[in-house]
């Protein structure tokens, strides 16, 4: 069962981390597409930080460190 539940998790971070590349590519490319006054969704990403970029990055964090904590734990206590 605890097996199960970390390799869940894991599994969950890997998605959450490929969503937040995606978002950080997305924004350099619209950033640069701004430069050249090419709309490629700078305001759309804008609109969708706080609700949805901004939550992913710190279940992304929170994430990565309970898994952290979790495998230092197991590795010490057995």
């Amino acid at each position: 069962m605890r097996d199960a539940l970390l390799d869940w998790l894991n599994r969950a971070l890997v998605a959450n981390l490929f969503f937040v590349l995606f978002s950080f590519f997305w924004l350099v490319t619209a950033v640069i597409g701004h430069s050249f006054n090419l709309p490629l969704g700078l305001d759309l990403w804008y609109r969708l930080w706080e609700p949805v970029f901004t939550p992913a990055i710190g279940v992304l964090m929170g994430g990565a460190i309970l898994s952290g904590i979790w495998g230092w734990a197991a590795q010490r206590f057995g």
